[in-house]
């Protein structure tokens, strides 16, 4: 592989230094993006780790660092500069794609570095995406770390060491914030001490950072397992620990007192350019803030109808609220006494689905996948959520709930849930894309609008997969729907309207039968993740139009099962992108 490399670099350098700005030269595509995803699993480890490269086990970037942007803003130049001189006519439509989607990561990835947007000057928060979250749930032993052997244990203690370092540049930037007055709200940042402090204080027995040295491999010698507990627990102590100690410090005696009092990004600075960037990264479009706002009141109108048609098929006698009420209290929705009880009604329902998935999907991936409760330090800011598998098949594909009390779990959108998350929502998308024919560059590409648009497009599915024959499931399906559709409204009002955190709560309130503690949480993830919740139903709906195109173009030759193939095959990529390729495809079939 070294070897191949040097050739690669090579090749391009000649071919770079004997180009002019006008010339176009013929190299190898697929090599260039091979070497791009080396160069960039170098520099990101933990990147290279999930996807079972594990040359970089004992390494962590601290990506929110100035060295470190800068090392990543090169890269990502240097890539473009090597993209100006190929000659892209010349390449297949597979290539020119593969060309598209490293120009448009490069593009969009350097307008993020350049301006220190979101992560790296506001790097912690209470959403489960905040790397100290994640990073305990690596600890953990029960994320994509590898803990097989005693050098796995000793590369999770570099780690360690260096997530130490993290913790003090994450102070730093967010010290920096504070004086340019960019911060995240400190309503959602009350939310991070409950998350932190069980990581700190507990007692080993009950500290999940100490999971892995419960389950140490079998075939470990007894004098090399004590040697390794000694070593391990004298890292977790003397590195880990204190870093989240450290962490919430700041957070309790500096950040929260000081962060700001207001929702929006309109009031950080440079908070308008910020957001309107985060836009056209989550949707992978040009819509505006205020394009998003008007479409989200339109699918807010069109989903309240459907909803109040349910409320008419079952005799429900009072208006949409107290409709809404009733499925928030009634007895009938809340059938579980143990948190088992409702993982296994999940469990339940791929092989409900299994007979009509096979008329809608000529590929299925192999991967399997898992139905999990949340960790219990997580719960605070979490919700259902999927995980990515192993590349290596050494991890399922793992379908996360949250389920604080089963006693107060409503069952009434289980079903829409299960479809968006797993099955074939989040896991036939992304296993479908680990198991594809295609390059390592595009394995793991991510488009959120993609991604989420799929997931959001697989629950209209649910009918046709024998699903929602209870009317409230079907309601259960709208409200996923509706939240969606909220979100657009939320988003842009918080962000670009000046909405406040009350206005947003009250609004999902008024449209969702959920509760306000619910209301709170997903209101709080869209302050400290701005635009990213807009990508879900923004790319639902580009899926729904051109499956609609499909079908009035093609006429019979439309078959359901080529049009999801024909999504799924090529993976991840932005919507532009994708609807281009389902254009070339209609017009194929149409020949």
């Amino acid at each position: 592989m070294k070897n191949l490399n040097i050739l690669i670099l090579s090749c391009l350098t000649f071919a770079l230094s004997c180009s002019t700005a006008k010339e176009e030269v013929q190299v190898d595509i697929n090599g260039i993006l091979d070497q791009y995803s080396a160069d960039n699993y170098a520099l990101n480890p933990l990147s290279a780790t999930a996807n079972g490269i594990n040359d970089y086990n004992a390494q962590l970037a601290i990506d929110i660092g100035d060295e470190h942007i800068k090392q990543s803003i090169a890269l990502n130049n240097r890539y473009l500069d090597t993209l100006k001189v190929i000659s892209y006519n010349s390449l297949s439509e597979n290539d020119k794609l593969s060309f598209d989607l490293l120009q448009y990561k490069l593009e969009m990835d350097n307008e993020y570095l350049n301006n220190k947007y979101i992560w790296i000057s506001r790097p912690v928060d209470q959403f489960v995406t905040s790397f100290p979250q994640k990073f305990a749930l690596m600890a953990s032993g029960t994320s994509f770390i590898p803990f097989n052997n005693e050098q796995d244990y000793r590369n999770f203690m570099e780690r360690m060491k260096a997530y130490a370092k993290w913790t003090d540049q994450a102070i730093e930037n967010m010290q920096s914030g504070l004086e340019l007055k960019n911060t995240n709200p400190r309503s959602a940042m009350l939310k991070v001490p409950a998350q932190l402090k069980p990581l700190y204080e507990k007692e080993p027995s009950e500290n999940t950072l100490y999971r892995p040295l419960k389950n140490m491999p079998e075939a470990m010698d007894s004098s090399t397992r004590a040697q390794l507990e000694s070593d391990y627990t004298h890292a977790l102590e003397t590195y880990l620990i204190p870093s989240y100690k450290r962490m919430n410090e700041f957070l309790e005696n500096t950040y929260i007192p000081n962060a700001r009092e207001t929702t929006g990004l309109l009031d950080n600075a440079n908070g308008e350019e910020e957001y309107s960037y985060l836009l056209r990264k989550s949707t992978t479009t040009n819509i505006s803030a205020d394009s998003v706002y008007k479409l989200g009141l339109s699918e807010v109108a069109r989903i309240r109808k459907e909803m109040d048609s349910i409320r008419v098929i079952t005799g429900f006698e009072g208006d949409l609220s107290a409709f809404f009420n009733f499925i928030r209290t009634g007895e009938q929705f809340f059938p579980f006494t143990t948190a088992e009880e409702v993982l296994d009604r999940y469990r339940s329902f791929e092989t409900r689905m299994e007979p009509q998935l096979k008329k809608l999907f000529n590929t299925r991936p192999k991967t399997k996948f898992e139905v999990r409760a949340v960790e219990k330090f997580r719960e605070a800011g979490s919700n259902a959520q999927y995980k990515r598998p192993a590349r290596d098949g050494s991890r399922p594909g793992i379908f996360y709930e949250t389920v604080r009390d089963p006693l107060k779990y409503n069952a009434f959108e289980m079903e829409g849930i299960f479809i968006h998350e797993a099955i074939p929502g989040h896991h036939y998308q992304i296993a479908t894309q680990y198991e594809a024919d295609i390059i390592e560059f595009r394995k793991t590409y991510f488009a959120g609008a993609y991604s989420e648009g799929w997931a959001l497009y697989a629950e209209s599915l649910g009918v046709e997969l024998g699903m929602y024959k209870d009317p409230y499931q079907y309601m259960g399906r709208l409200n996923n729907e509706m939240e969606r559709a909220v979100r657009l409204v939320v988003d842009a009002g918080m962000h670009a309207k000046g909405w406040t955190r009350e206005e947003a709560i009250a609004y999902v309130l008024e449209n969702q039968p959920v509760t306000p503690l619910v209301a709170e949480q997903r209101i709080e993830r869209y302050m400290v993740w701005p635009g990213q919740a807009t990508s879900y139903k923004i790319g639902e709906l580009k899926i729904i139009q051109l499956r609609e195109k499909a079908k009035k173009e093609l006429g019979e030759q439309f078959d359901i099962r080529e049009f999801h193939d024909e999504i799924l095959k090529d993976g991840a990529m932005p919507l532009t992108l994708l609807e281009s390729k389902i254009d070339r495809w209609i017009e194929r079939k149409s020949l």
